[in-house]
């Protein structure tokens, strides 16, 4: 798709017009052992199942299937994932001091329309040989993925390049939430938001469950499509996953949208229970 050698277009200039993170275009394999990447995919499936699992209990649970390791071992890894225990969503994305940090507006809110609140988050893709991250924006009301993107890293550039793709739609919300990680309270990412005159709403300390739409989409994710399948490399990743979403928005059925799907509640034509 991308050709290196191109007499015209740098990569930047190609990955701009694919509509693909710069960092997925460089994307190259982490070095860890096939053990170690095995093991990642091992604790991603059991934290997707016990999110409250902390290092010494995770260790625990892979000592009791056979797996020697130690908890300095599991702590790195973990860390490596950004996972941690305690609150179901993975710790991704995290502060950096001195960051601006936004009110929280969503407390009393009972979302009754589309493009009322906007919300995204971060979690882990493995691949057969490495891993990717992937962000998605979601809208409440319709639980109806907007946009999303993948990158190696967990720089802001591919959530903004997310955010910006969201809004290309021609639809913007009233409030966009998300938690107080790096990626979201940098500049790039804010002033994408301030500049669509959105309002920005971020989660406080101990608000386990504010993102919990999304947390439910990382969760049908890995379960119904990433778990059934093993990703050679970033572009079969892509691919896949691009199907999965254009599946979970116009034909999937959601109990709490009347068993409508995201599309249909989006644009109008499904009741929303929430």
């Amino acid at each position: 798709m991308l050709e290196r050698e191109h007499g015209e277009l740098t990569l930047r200039r190609q990955s701009e017009l694919l509509g693909m993170s710069r960092s997925s275009v460089y994307y190259q394999a982490r070095p860890e052992s096939a053990e170690t990447q095995e093991l990642m995919r091992w604790i991603d499936r059991q934290y997707v199942k016990t999110p409250f699992y902390g290092v010494r209990r995770m260790a625990a649970c892979l000592r009791r299937v056979g797996r020697c390791v130690d908890v300095k071992r599991v702590r790195r890894l973990m860390r490596l994932m950004g996972l941690e225990a305690v609150y179901p969503r993975r710790g991704l994305s995290q502060a950096v001091e001195g960051d601006r940090k936004w009110p929280y507006l969503l407390k009393g809110i009972v979302t009754e329309r589309a493009d009322q609140v906007w919300s995204t988050d971060i979690t882990y893709i493995p691949l057969s040989e490495g891993w990717m991250y992937l962000t998605a924006v979601m809208d409440w009301h319709s639980r109806y993925i907007l946009s999303w993107e993948l990158s190696n890293t967990l720089e802001a550039d591919f959530c903004v390049m997310a955010l910006q793709r969201a809004l290309g739609s021609g639809r913007k919300p009233e409030i966009f939430n998300t938690d107080q990680g790096s990626q979201f309270t940098s500049v790039g990412f804010t002033g994408v938001l301030s500049g669509a005159g959105i309002r920005i709403s971020m989660d406080g300390k101990g608000r386990a469950f504010d993102n919990i739409f999304v947390e439910r989409l990382w969760r049908s994710v890995k379960y119904e499509e990433v778990y059934m399948k093993s990703y050679r490399d970033v572009v079969e990743a892509r691919n896949s996953l691009g199907r999965y979403f254009a599946f979970y928005n116009d034909e999937r059925p959601h109990q709490s949208l009347g068993y409508g799907t995201p599309a249909e509640a989006y644009h109008g034509a499904a009741d929303v229970v929430n």
